[in-house]
């Protein structure tokens, strides 16, 4: 059972006048405080401020999106489809081809290392700053000034990014036969197919004339249904199974063509350069 309480009188409390300090965000407020006279007088209204969080300038500086096309040099192995999709291009393929077709040419299937393709990008501009300086945002009015001595202290104490070692410019090659054989001579060399440019020349001229769309509709294996393709004349099954890694998977693609067909070559006779009739 709890003991009875004990009752007192209110003291009463005489306080007098002074000067209370208060600190918002750094700067000093001085408030008059007002003595009470008694315990049931009602206290000074308290004065509140807000904290305004400081705005960052980085983020500011990250909301802003490249407003230029980006320039992107092909190098060996990739397609139109890789580089949209790397890219993000909204319509695939068809909208990059589209947009850099004097670049490809006719056949969207033929891009080649050392070409330079424009992708195209949207820029998000800034909808609550003006823009200062380049590569800067106003400062906005609300900022604290102990926000801004802070970010300062940031940015000068933060060391200087290394700034990474430029990539080796991919070979280019010229988009004709001389180009085609040479190009193909480094991928063979990466993946030790053997052949030279003489003897590649020599069968590509037999084979083709130097067409790369050049299809034989009237032999034997065209009555198969396997018509002989491309530059060297490669019909599909074996194309598919001398493909090498890398290149293109369409068998009238010069590169891939010639690759697979020195890749067959070698395995059957050694070299392409050991084949001077059909083969």
């Amino acid at each position: 059972m709890p003991a009875p309480g004990k009752h007192r009188r209110p003291k009463s409390v005489s306080l007098g006048r002074g000067i209370a300090a208060v600190t918002t965000g750094g700067a000093v407020l001085a408030l008059p405080v007002l003595g009470a006279t008694t315990a049931s007088a009602a206290p000074a209204p308290a004065v509140a401020e807000k904290a305004v969080a400081p705005v960052s300038v980085t983020a500011q500086a990250n909301s802003v999106t490249k407003a230029a096309p980006t320039k992107h040099s092909v190098v060996f192995g990739e397609s139109l489809s890789k580089i949209a999709r790397d890219y993000s291009v909204s319509g695939g393929w068809k909208k990059l081809y589209e947009g850099n077709r004097k670049v490809v040419g006719e056949n969207p299937n033929l891009i080649h290392p050392g070409i330079t393709l424009t992708v195209g990008g949207k820029a998000a501009a800034p909808s609550d700053a003006k823009a200062g300086k380049a590569g800067k945002s106003a400062p906005t009015a609300d900022r604290a000034p102990s926000a801004e001595r802070a970010d300062r202290s940031a940015r000068a104490a933060a060391p200087a990014a290394k700034s990474a070692p430029a990539a080796a410019a991919p070979t280019a090659y010229t988009n004709d036969l001389d180009g085609w054989i040479k190009e193909s001579l480094a991928v063979m060399a990466q993946h030790g197919i053997p052949g030279t440019y003489e003897g590649i020349h020599r069968n590509i001229i037999r084979e083709s004339s130097g067409n790369p769309n050049a299809i034989n509709n009237w032999d034997s294996n065209a009555a198969k249904g396997t018509p002989s393709k491309g530059l060297l004349q490669v019909i599909d099954p074996t194309f598919r199974a001398y493909h090498v890694p890398g290149t293109s998977t369409d068998s009238y693609d010069p590169v891939a063509n010639i690759v697979a067909a020195c890749n067959y070559a070698a395995d059957r006779y050694g070299s392409i350069d050991n084949v001077f009739g059909a083969y």
